[in-house]
């Protein structure tokens, strides 16, 4: 099948929906595309923070909701639609990173990291997709990690659910591009949120404000790559440790991440 040119959103084809929007790279993006022209659907649990920041924007409206549930999301989808017209942009941006994991390895720590990274996100993308299919258009963003590039110690179940999500958007980028919706990937470095306050385990090298990786996503939208991976170096380093041989790997990443121990548990 002919493939279509890359389908990029502009404020005048629909609204920007933006998941996990109360904090972060979440709200700094939701307001970097206020700026920018677009009308944008916030959505997360806390509803105080929402009703804020669009008390402060007059094109941001919030839609509180909980992305691991499966039916609310779709109904919240369509709730969005119904009030503003049609999602052109999304940006699949909520996830969790539990500190605690960085301690020791438990199975119920590492499915809810799974349940809500990639669960919540396959909620959203359910009903969001199959909205943009009936219309032949639409754009989506899923927000995953470097960290999805390669095992890192302390980060377990969140390196793997980042990977789940990329390997995810690659597949649907590949299954989607015929039908006019276009599909991104958003891999941060490290970025100064209340997630990374708490990761105090590791050092975090070239650490930016939201408000930066905000503007680097946003341009990222705009363009026509696949993924919107940052910051650069940090990314380049990452992806060309990903192809070293695993003789050559596991030493270079156990140096580069020293800190990122677990802690010896005391019974």
């Amino acid at each position: 099948m002919r493939q279509r040119a890359r389908f990029r959103a502009t404020p005048k084809d629909g609204v920007a929906w933006v998941t996990g929007a109360s904090a972060g790279i979440g709200r700094a993006v939701a307001i970097e595309l206020a700026r920018r022209g677009y009308r944008v659907a916030v959505t997360a649990r806390r509803e105080s923070e929402l009703a804020a920041l669009a008390a402060e924007y007059k094109n941001i409206f919030g839609f509180p909701g909980d992305i691991g549930e499966r039916a609310p999301m779709a109904a919240l989808v369509h709730e969005i639609e119904a009030a503003h017209g049609p999602i052109a942009l999304a940006f699949l941006n909520a996830g969790v990173y539990f500190p605690a994991e960085a301690e020791s390895f438990t199975a119920a720590l590492a499915w809810r990291t799974f349940e809500v990274n990639v669960g919540g996100t396959l909620n959203c993308l359910d009903p969001l997709l199959a909205a943009m299919e009936r219309r032949g258009r639409g754009q989506i963003a899923i927000n995953a990690s470097l960290a999805g590039y390669g095992g890192i110690p302390g980060s377990a179940a969140y390196g793997a659910a980042k990977a789940a999500l990329i390997a995810m958007a690659e597949a649907l980028k590949l299954t989607h591009d015929s039908t006019g919706v276009s599909f991104q990937i958003v891999n941060p470095g490290f970025v100064r949120t209340d997630m990374t306050a708490y990761a105090t385990h590791f050092h975090m090298p070239f650490l930016m404000e939201a408000e930066q990786a905000a503007r680097i996503i946003c341009d990222g939208f705009e363009r026509t790559g696949f993924e919107i991976a940052f910051p650069r170096r940090l990314a380049y380093a990452f992806k060309a440790a990903r192809l070293l041989p695993y003789a050559l790997f596991f030493p270079l990443m156990a140096r580069a991440t020293r800190r990122a121990r677990p802690r010896r548990r005391v019974n």
